[in-house]
């Protein structure tokens, strides 16, 4: 039958030539993302096989650092000195088709210094003086803030609306970034004195909060060998804004399964105390659980960790592996937990253990 005769049969069936139209359309888009799926499997390929050749190890965070940009999500990496943090970043920034801007947090840093500001100029042919904007570093599709807390929450919050709207305002003046737009910001755990810790609005717009730990003993090897020789590696770039902006609109349409989003929601719900999700243990150990841009994010995470392993479709694995970089930062300990030495990290694993993955509803406890 020739696709005339099978349209009229649809027709003749009682079905509209709107819908075939709309069908036909809904395969080309399940095509289209099949392959946009594939080629970002191969472009997190590529992009590992780069950073390979400069960053060694650190696989976990390289694929969390991937994740969120396919999200369009922003980092903290945090780690002592000397652990690569702001090398990984200016690598991946370097692979990548990408503007760049590093921004040093200092102590006598002003907010100016980040996003801009208005300054008086003369004209010579008429004497007139007049306004022009100066655009700061922020204005830039990747920016590393090196040392984020070594800097006072007023230059901070400069960030904030830039990182959640996409854009500054300086003047009164919206100024809108370019997109795509990532917030990658580095500190070290060691040493807080004069240093000022992000206030907790600021950190629940960091996507992942994630370790840096030291190297393995063959890592550490390695890079002794390559820091103490000649070894230099050219690098390629890969994806331009446009590839990564049609990427995270592809990570966006992956399905998810009912029980998945249950999961990660009882997953959250189970951080705040003196709620009936919460196990009784809780209450003693979180002073303050996590928001609901936690299972936003986890989601999300879920989503993009998916495709990148070459497949369209979210399982509670992918949760379970987002749940550590998406929580720690979100949950708030309480003086009994830090007198027993118990961290964020220690009470997500403990969640982990007692949060079923089934489909089935978690029962409040009682």
């Amino acid at each position: 039958m020739t696709q005339e005769r099978r349209d009229e049969a649809s027709l003749e069936d009682g079905v509209q030539m709107e819908d075939i139209v709309e069908i036909h359309t809904s395969y080309a888009a399940k095509d289209d993302d099949a392959r946009m799926v594939e080629a970002l499997g191969q472009s997190y390929e590529r992009i590992t096989a780069e950073l390979a050749k400069v960053i060694v190890g650190m696989d976990d965070v390289i694929e969390q650092v991937l994740v969120a940009m396919f999200c369009r999500g922003h980092c903290i990496l945090e780690g002592v000195p000397g652990l690569a943090k702001t090398l990984l970043v200016s690598t991946v920034a370097s692979l990548l088709h990408l503007t760049f801007k590093r921004i040093q947090f200092t102590p006598d840093l002003m907010p100016a210094d980040i996003t801009g500001t208005d300054v008086l100029e003369e004209d010579h042919t008429t004497g007139k003086r007049i306004f022009r904007f100066v655009h700061g570093p922020i204005f830039a599709n990747m920016i590393l803030a090196d040392e984020i807390n070594r800097t006072p929450p007023k230059t901070q919050a400069a960030l904030l609306e830039a990182m959640q709207e996409h854009q500054v305002t300086v003047g009164g003046e919206r100024f809108v970034l370019s997109e795509p737009f990532f917030v990658l910001a580095t500190q070290n755990p060691i040493e807080q004195e004069g240093t000022y810790p992000l206030p907790e609005a600021q950190l629940d717009r960091f996507m992942f909060k994630i370790h840096v730990g030291y190297p393995s003993a063959e890592d550490e090897l390695t890079i002794m060998k390559r820091s103490a020789s000649h070894y230099a590696s050219e690098l390629s770039s890969l994806l331009t804004g446009d590839q990564i902006l049609r990427l995270q609109d592809t990570v966006r349409r992956v399905p998810v399964a009912e029980h998945v989003y249950q999961y990660a929601r009882n997953l959250v719900r189970a951080t705040r105390p003196k709620t009936p999700e919460a196990p009784a243990v809780i209450d003693d150990l979180v002073a303050w659980g996590a928001g609901p841009r936690a299972a936003i994010h986890l989601i999300l995470g879920g989503k993009a960790r998916a495709i990148l392993n070459g497949r369209f479709h979210v399982t509670t694995d992918d949760i379970r592996a987002m749940a550590f970089p998406v929580l720690r930062h979100r949950i708030i300990t309480t003086f009994n937990a830090e007198a027993a030495g118990k961290t964020p990290d220690d009470v997500v694993d403990l969640l982990l253990q007692d949060v079923p993955t089934t489909s089935q509803e978690r029962l409040p406890a009682t």
